[in-house]
């Protein structure tokens, strides 16, 4: 993409501001109708999620369709009961017991209630807990905090005899969806403080945020109607929250910046609007480009769940992009003058010469390999931990105390033992087909999993397809998140026995072979990324010795991220500031969803720093006057931009969704580290070192001739575009 002033590029998206800018309200009533049909969607058909992790080709996924052969509810929950003295098996307490099933069988949805039974395992041995298993006729993703609601109501007989009651499974899912909004709050509250200082005036500062809220709920609605087509798991919303939030106020950020530097040159407001969209808008398009390309190697990695959250991610950054380009100049053509009304007093900022980022760029090119070392030394200490990130899986033991999910998961593992949250399904594929479960194949596959180390107990086996398939529900010792149950799976797996074909499913195993993959897949999706990556830059700048330096510069902020990671939630260091209890895995498939994330957001940055660069040396041919000029001329926007999105981020670490937590520090981290370490200290230092090698080309002999109008082009920021102070 090289984008040129005369640029295709710049010509289409001047033509598309002039357009806006002379029919606003046009825009603005598209915009409203586009949001009202999307918003009044939801609101009449609501917005399903399905967590149930599906691994196309995984072992867990052939046990799963084996299963699916005899049919079976369309997904179940679970009614946890307790009694902390006495015993559930009572006759009071069991009467009680015998009519909250008999309401719960006449809740809507539910086709089967299976009560609390020694024999039948749902009863624990001191009979102090138990569970009723309620048999629904929607899948997961259906099961709503209605429902569950009234399945817990329904429950009321048993809580007058004295016995508490919790949901539990998806029913306790569902009781937890939705909660509170802390986290965009916190988020928005500083990012307006941020938005204030940047631009002096209240007007100004409301704009970006209006913008991204706007967009953001076209975004979420759309993501939230497209559940009742495909699987949309929980975490996929809170994401692109996070996502829109920071890259919707970032974008109007640069295309604000632009438009009052040139109505404070003199140029009047439509041709500034119209000139702000060709440059500034142009950057914002190949901004949210690079991040959407980087979410697209996610299809590499042949996991389902990554490939939702990546498209789902991206469609959000895709409807900023739009709203950047075509509601924000429209609500500026209507504002106009009054973008500056309900100015602040603040103090004035220092000229470029004199501000902090002009001195400290000038340290930086002065003595570039101190401040290359010092920055090496900062990144190798805060990427140290990630050698020994491990990835596994989270349970609900790891949800915040007092939840449904961790009070059903607790009670549970108290009264049955932890291995009871994750039961592994043990699908046999039986060839030729078993006549019953006396069959001896089916008594010695059962007695050969019993004797497994790490096995709790085995259910009777269950025939389906005609005695073609064979179920058994195994328990471990073991939680769903610990190791042992991993490996577990593997050792079941290696069961062998004549005319039967194992197989061991379940969401434990699931999640299982979904670590492995993402292991396996890591490379490819690092080599992927990286390589279309740097062909962007390489086309952008002409230079591959930029390109590549830029690419390795990204992966540096995310090993940085990677490391935070591993100390906060593997290690526990500070973990309880989070609102976790304790140390908690990895969860599998996050890093890999980080690196294609923070590897795009990064790619902004570091193209705004590079544009202002190569302006410079364009025009004068002294790298190192070019590179302390682009520090110097972009620092400013750039550590706003990013403060807006490290608050962003950050305050998801409030959410009480363990990763959750996970995404907002690990980009957080990213972001200000981007930011300020490698943008502001190694980039220029290493730039500074390599000198006029930066620039080189294959067949290029000489230095180009001035091009002043590239780098506005492509960032629309120079030491020359920064916004009056009112």
């Amino acid at each position: 993409m090289h984008a040129r002033t005369d640029g295709w590029t710049h010509r289409t998206l001047e033509r598309l501001g002039g357009w806006c800018v002379r029919r606003p309200w046009r825009v603005l009533a598209a915009w409203l109708l586009l949001a009202v049909a999307l918003v009044g969607g939801v609101a009449a058909f609501g917005r399903p999620v399905d967590n149930d992790v599906a691994l196309p080709g995984s072992d867990a996924q052939l046990a799963r369709d084996l299963s699916e052969r005899g049919g079976g509810p369309a997904s179940s929950g679970q009614v946890v009961v307790h009694v902390d003295t006495g015993r559930l098996d009572e006759p009071d307490r069991r009467a009680a017991l015998e009519r909250s099933a008999a309401a719960l069988a006449a809740v809507e949805h539910v086709t089967r209630v299976d009560g609390v039974d020694a024999r039948a395992g749902t009863l624990s041995p001191d009979a102090r807990t138990g569970y009723l298993t309620v048999r629904l006729d929607v899948p997961a993703r259906e099961v709503d905090k209605e429902l569950s609601r009234a399945v817990l109501d329904a429950a009321q007989p048993a809580r007058d005899a004295g016995v508490e009651t919790v949901p539990g499974g998806v029913l306790a899912t569902a009781a937890e969806r939705g909660g509170s909004h802390t986290a965009e709050a916190v988020g928005l509250l500083v990012a307006a403080v941020v938005l204030l200082f940047a631009f002096g005036g209240l007007v100004a500062a409301a704009v970006p945020l209006v913008t991204a809220l706007f967009t953001l709920g076209c975004a979420l609605a759309t993501v939230g109607l497209a559940g009742h087509l495909v699987s949309v798991p929980s975490v996929a919303g809170n994401l692109a929250t996070m996502i829109g939030l920071g890259v919707g106020i970032d974008y109007a950020l640069f295309l604000i910046t632009r438009y009052r530097a040139l109505r404070a040159a003199g140029t009047p407001a439509e041709e500034a609007l119209v000139a702000a969209m060709g440059t500034a808008g142009a950057a914002v398009v190949f901004a949210g480009g690079t991040v959407v390309i980087a979410l697209g190697g996610l299809a590499v990695a042949g996991v389902p769940i990554l490939g939702t959250l990546g498209w789902t991610a991206g469609l959000v950054v895709v409807v900023a992009v739009l709203g950047a380009v075509t509601l924000l100049p429209a609500l500026l053509a209507v504002l106009g003058p009054r973008l500056d009304a309900l100015p602040l007093r603040l103090r004035r900022r220092a000229a470029d010469g004199g501000s902090g980022w002009a001195r400290q760029a000038e340290r930086v090119t002065r003595r570039p390999w101190r401040w290359a070392l010092l920055a090496a030394a900062l990144l190798a200490v805060l990427a140290a931990p990630a050698a020994t990130l491990t990835l596994g899986q989270l349970d609900a033991g790891d949800d915040p105390p007092g939840s449904a999910t961790r009070t059903s998961f607790d009670l549970l593992a108290e009264g049955f033992g932890p291995g009871v949250n994750g039961p592994l399904n043990v699908v046999a594929a039986v060839d030729p087909p078993a006549a019953g479960a006396a069959d001896p194949r089916l008594v010695e596959l059962t007695r050969e999993l019993a004797a497994a180390p790490g096995v709790a107990s085995v259910a009777p086996v269950r025939l389906a397809d005609g005695g073609r398939v064979a179920t058994a529900s195994v328990q471990p010792d073991t939680g769903p998140s610990d190791p042992a149950t991993a490996a577990l799976v593997a050792d079941l797996r290696d069961v062998r026995v004549d005319g039967v074909q194992v197989h061991v499913g379940g969401a434990t195993a699931t999640r299982a072979d979904l670590a492995d993959r993402v292991r396996d897949r890591m490379p490819w999706v690092i080599a992927v990324v990286v390589g279309l990556s740097t062909v962007l830059l390489y086309v952008a700048f002409r230079a591959p010795v930029v390109a590549v330096k830029a690419a390795v510069m990204n992966l540096v902020s995310i090993g940085a991220a990677y490391g935070v990671l591993t100390a906060v939630f593997s290690w526990g260091w500070g973990v309880e500031l989070t609102g976790l209890s304790g140390p908690v895995p990895v969860e599998s498939y996050v890093p890999m969803m980080l690196f294609a994330l923070l590897f795009g957001l990064s790619m902004d940055y570091e193209v705004f720093l590079l544009s202002a660069v190569q302006e410079a040396w364009r025009a004068t041919g002294d790298n190192r006057v070019a590179v302390r000029d682009g520090l110097a001329g972009t620092g400013r926007v750039i550590t706003s931009a990013a403060l807006i999105m490290v608050t962003v981020f950050a305050g998801f670490v409030l959410h009480t969704d363990p990763v959750i937590k996970m995404f907002g520090l690990g980009m957080a981290v990213a972001v200000a580290v981007d930011a300020t370490v490698v943008r502001g200290l190694l980039v220029p230092a290493t730039m500074a070192l390599l000198g006029r090698a930066n620039w080189w080309h294959p067949g290029r002999r000489r230095r180009p001739a001035p091009e002043s109008g590239k780098a506005e082009a492509l960032a629309g920021l120079s030491s020359n575009s920064q916004p009056p102070v009112v």
